[in-house]
């Protein structure tokens, strides 16, 4: 009895003491950790080696200064010449493509061969080439992105619905046959133009270099090049567009189907430069959002995608009352001019209807006669023609145009009618504006997919420059016949190449806007996202403000100076993320920007306070230079210009360092090359090159080295790099770092490596140590390498050593752990101390809080907060870790959806039958009647319907992820505070923990009492991204706040001349008596439901 007294009193005082970790050994640990970094690391990168020959030319180089708003201009007049050169190509086509019209002259029975981009190369079971297939030569292209295509020729493209024989479509290929030599000879004058194109107005679209065209899953082309915003922005002035959509109880069915994409089909017309809004009318006129109450906004792809989902949940009711509708319609136009909003260019009304049974010309007469300054177009719906008259009658007398949509493989060739008309007094006044547009990315081409997963995301974009065509006919001038536009593609990649990444520094970059404030090339801009393992464009990946990249410019003066055109320069503080957003630097960048002429576009650019004023300049003899660059050991960026390689075709399948070595030995002497870059580059090959025999003669001690050493490594603000594998790829855990795919870690178009920008925020010859995102089995260790003259220093480079977890585990273990004969006299708290122990949990963090060394090794890598929330939170408590908010204005999220039940009343057998029965009937009949039955005997039109039905009706598969805006944490450890230690209560224990900086690194260990669990009390803490959620009101404000753009110069509204007359008409329709009856009995079958 007596015994277990005291093994019970045993036990509760055991379980009731308090733990003490000594803050002395634990200080001891990390002093000792701390030297043992720095000596591996030292050692096996050479870092003291690199830093003493810079240190030693120091009075051979001269530190310059950058003069940010030189630098900017320069860049700027660059890109001017290099655009330049794209608009007088497009200026030769254009000519080109008019004269052969003036002397073409059509012919009604023309029969004519031409090579069909989807036909090319195909061949009949005889071995003979089908009709408009003949031989197409095709060889692969490196400046085309590596397709095959014939430079020699260029070949046609027809969409599905459009009959490849009809008479315009031969004619209009005849007669654009002279683009050829066009075409041809431009890309002899200017080497670095890419894609050149005619797109007609019939349909068709004439590309150079002639390509095979791939059809999609159903063998459908749906590629219409007049859908194209290069297309609908050169045939049209910027516009403010109202759409009207009659939603009565007799749009019921397939005719609000046909109106739903019609007003699709409308939007999809419109671009950045046009303003838009969609009312509904019946009994009672509705707006489709209620937000955009009488106001326009712009047509950005936000906003139009979002009139799409809105418009999908249109129902028919009531009766339709068109003239209020046309009323609000018009007030919406005059308030919008006379307040100066919207595109102060072309209004017009689009009015989608079955019919118009009211006295509405007393609207007209109010509201836009005499003048017709707004045009109004007339969609009639459907097969019935009985108010075809009156809805003819609207848009003939206010300059618009009629058409009759009675399927939905109407809808496309009748609404690209209304571009036409808006470009009439364009053409009759032969005013050709070049116009430029937006960013995008072409998902037309066939290795799209490929091009995703190899580039930088901003990189992938391209611009358009493009020129309407005319008809220079004199018996047509009043008709303004618009041929087709010409244009040709310019990748921003090839743009940016022309703000070198060197001359800006680590953190330095370049950016373009357009006229709108949109992103046209930003290195922070993602425009695409991951769905399961495919990367896809985002919904509004062209639509990205500068507002939402450059977000800490919050008053929005970078943003308004560069719209407006002006040239200045602006100072800011910000918060830069690196390594996908986990971690964040401090950085005061001075931005310099001005316009570009001729275009719409605007140019940034940063520089960095500190090392990125300065550069540098050294200078060797190309024969020392030479014989050090073609060292095994060393590449160069690249991405980057050091030689021009893609103006010759014998030069295109050189790499950079070819490029080069072949013109410093005299073999390609006309080779363009940067002359400063090079100099630079060989400078820093003479001066790294003891580097090559230091990591030799450490690998050839082999029994001296450590095993887990893998790699060291260096770069220069060059783009020049050494790489010694200590390590072969059979044994190398690491074996993706530093290769080609690793983007991250080595010099782009985009950035500098990641371990050279995280470097060059840490004191010059401080190792930092960190673990990659994408491979937690490996410690990478860089400082940087600076030259100082005159008291100003710039940063030479950045060196390093890559490390496996597991040789820094070892090391760490063997240090952190006691023996049982250890002295423990005069120290209070547990001794002998192991972080082997299972009372304590020891970790090795970073400055981010990330974990490095655990006893668990699937910690590593993870956020110190994920582990441990009591510790992290008494830490942020402590002021140790600071919480720096970030927001990510790019951001997918996945849409929350509301469910929602109703009880429905039972069905007795015979009614359901009944209305199952009404279901097959109607939609069989409805089916029957989409497929146009007049005319199925003709075959290309039963190609033509089916294809419109399969696009249309198929189920779309809705995005699992939508736009939205996020705002996550990051944290940062505070210098000042070195060690501490604490107790956490938690309900019936109390968790000991001591923190000790581990000297002359960024990294902490922490050592905390393991048997106290505080998981209730303190949950874990996640750098999970919260989205911001935005009440009704914040939402509608900034869905239609009208930030400052910058109109297009020109605008054509107007023109004397124009025959107005030409207002459209009807197609007759012939309706066969088992038509009629069915169409009858659906009519039956509705009023029953």
């Amino acid at each position: 009895m007596i015994l277990w007294i005291i093994c019970s009193s045993c036990l509760y005082y055991t379980a009731n003491a308090q733990m003490r970790i000594p803050p002395e050994t634990v200080q001891q640990w990390a002093e000792t950790f701390g030297k043992q970094l720095v000596s591996i690391s030292t050692r096996y990168s050479g870092a003291l080696l690199l830093q003493k020959k810079y240190k030693d030319v120091e009075s051979l180089v001269k530190i310059e200064e950058v003069d940010g708003s030189e630098l900017v201009q320069k860049f700027a007049e660059e890109m001017e010449t290099m655009l330049g050169r794209k608009m007088k190509s497009v200026k030769r086509l254009a000519e080109a493509a008019e004269d052969a019209d003036l002397y073409h002259e059509y012919n009604a029975s023309l029969q004519f061969d031409y090579y069909n981009a989807m036909l090319i190369n195909t061949m009949d079971e005889e071995g003979n080439f089908i009709e408009l297939g003949g031989e197409f030569p095709l060889e692969e292209n490196e400046h085309f992105n590596r397709l095959p295509v014939n430079t020699q020729q260029s070949d046609i493209q027809v969409p599905t619905n459009v009959y490849n024989k009809d008479t315009d479509i031969l004619n209009g290929v005849y007669m654009s046959e002279a683009l050829n030599d066009i075409f041809v000879s431009n890309f002899e004058k200017d080497p670095t133009l890419t894609w050149q194109y005619f797109g007609s107005s019939t349909g068709f679209f004439r590309l150079y270099p002639g390509i095979q065209w791939t059809p999609d899953e159903n063998g459908v082309v749906t590629f219409d090049c007049r859908n194209r915003n290069w297309y609908i922005q050169a045939a049209t002035s910027p516009k403010d567009i109202v759409i009207v959509v009659d939603i009565s109880g007799s749009m019921k069915g397939l005719r609000l189907t046909i109106a739903k994409h019609t007003i699709n089909t409308i939007l999809d017309t419109l671009g950045e430069n046009d303003f838009v809004n969609v009312i509904a009318y019946s009994d009672y006129v509705r707006y489709v959002e209620p937000c955009f109450k009488g106001t326009l906004v712009q047509a950005d792809l936000d906003n139009r995608e979002h009139f799409k989902l809105l418009v999908e949940e249109l129902h028919v009711k009531g009766e339709g009352k068109v003239k209020k509708a046309m009323k609000e319609a018009f007030r919406i136009l005059n308030e919008a001019a006379a307040a100066g909003r919207g595109s102060l260019c072309n209004q017009a009304i689009m009015l989608i209807t079955d019919g118009a049974m009211e006295d509405f010309q007393d609207v007209f007469e109010e509201f836009n006669w005499p003048e017709r300054r707004v045009r109004v177009f007339t969609y009639l719906i459907g097969r019935e023609l009985t108010f075809e008259d009156n809805v003819k009658w609207i848009a003939c007398n206010n300059k618009g145009y009629y058409t009759h949509i009675s399927t939905l493989a109407d809808v496309q060739e009748n609404v690209m009618e209304y571009l036409h008309v808006l470009s009439r007094p364009m053409v009759i006044n032969h005013d050709h504006d070049i116009i430029w547009t937006e960013a995008y990315m072409d998902s037309v081409l066939p290795n799209t997919a490929e091009l995703f997963n190899s580039q930088a995301q901003s990189l992938l974009l391209m611009t358009s420059v493009a020129m309407p065509v005319f008809s220079k006919k004199e018996e047509t001038l009043s008709h303004g016949i618009l041929l087709g536009v010409v244009g040709t593609d310019v990748p921003l990649r090839e743009l940016m190449r022309l703000a070198p990444r060197y001359k800006l520094g680590v953190h330095g970059y370049a950016f373009l806007i357009t006229n709108n404030g949109y992103i046209l090339s930003h290195p922070d801009l993602r425009p695409l996202y991951k769905e399961g393992k495919k990367l896809k464009p985002k919904p509004n990946y062209n639509s990205v403000d500068l507002s939402e990249v450059e977000w800490e410019d919050t008053e929005e003066i970078l943003r308004t100076a560069m719209v407006k055109g002006e040239t200045g320069t602006l100072s800011l503080g910000v918060r830069a993320t690196i390594e996908k957003g986990r971690r964040v630097l401090f950085l005061r960048n001075d931005y310099f920007y001005t316009t570009i002429n001729e275009t719409p576009f605007s140019l940034g650019m940063v520089l960095t306070r500190g090392h990125g004023e300065y550069i540098f300049v050294g200078n060797v003899s190309v024969e020392e230079g030479l014989h050090d660059l073609t060292a095994s050991d060393v590449t160069i960026a690249n991405e980057w210009t050091y030689c021009e390689t893609d103006i010759d075709p014998h030069h295109r399948k050189l790499t950079q360092l070819q490029a080069v070595i072949r013109f410093l030995k005299g073999k390609e002497p006309d080779l363009e090359c940067d002359g400063d870059l090079l100099r630079q580059t060989l400078f820093d090959a003479v001066v790294t090159a003891p580097m090559e025999a230091y990591w030799t003669a450490i690998m050839l001690n082999a029994s001296g080295m450590d095993e887990g050493i893998e790699m060291a490594f260096l770069g220069t603000r060059s783009g020049l790099m050494r790489v010694m594998r200590y390590v072969g790829s059979e044994k190398r855990v690491a074996k993706k770092f530093l290769s080609l795919a690793d983007k991250e870690n080595i010099f782009t178009l985009d950035h500098f490596p990641l371990w050279y920008r995280r470097a060059a925020e840490n004191p010059a010859g401080k190792f930092l140590y960190y673990v990659p995102k994408e491979d937690t089995r490996v410690v990478v260790a860089t400082t940087s390498v600076t030259v100082t003259v005159e008291k100003k220093t710039a940063i030479a480079g950045a060196i390093g050593v890559q490390m496996t977890v597991t040789m820094l585990e070892k090391r760490f273990w063997a240090i952190a752990t006691q023996a049982n004969d250890t002295d423990c006299s005069g120290v209070e708290g547990v001794c002998p101390l192991s972080c082997e122990s299972i009372d304590i949990n020891c970790y090795v963090i970073d400055n981010n809080a990330f974990i490095i060394i655990s006893k668990d090794r699937s910690d590593v890598g993870r956020f110190f907060g994920e582990v441990d929330g009591s510790v992290m939170s008494r830490l942020l408590k402590m002021g140790m870790f600071k919480r720096v908010s970030l927001f990510d204005y790019q951001a997918m999220c996945k849409p929350y959806h509301h469910s929602s039940s109703s009880a429905r009343p039972l069905l007795s057998p015979f009614y359901g039958l009944i209305g199952a029965l009404k279901w097959f009937l109607s939609n069989f009949l409805l089916f029957l009647l989409e497929f146009n039955i007049c005319g199925l005997w003709h075959s290309d039109h039963f190609v033509e319907a089916k294809s419109s039905f399969h696009a249309t009706h198929k189920k779309v598969k809705v995005d699992s992820m939508q736009p939205c805006d996020t705002e996550y944490p990051s944290l940062i450890y505070e210098p000042s505070i070195k060690e501490t230690n604490s107790l956490i209560k938690c309900g019936r224990c109390q968790k000991v923990f001591v923190i000790q900086q581990i000297p002359d690194s960024n990294l902490l260990l922490v050592v905390v009492q393991a048997d106290c669990d505080c998981s209730r009390q303190h949950p874990p803490i996640t750098l999970e991204p919260r989205e911001v959620k935005y009440n009704a009101s914040v939402k509608c404000d900034r869905m239609k706040s009208q930030k400052i753009r910058r109109r297009p110069e020109s605008c054509h509204a107007y023109h004397p001349q124009e025959n107005a007359e030409d207002c459209g008409g009807a197609c007759t329709v012939l309706l066969s008596l088992r038509l009629f009856l069915g169409c009858l009995f659906v009519t039956m079958l509705r009023l029953l439901r």
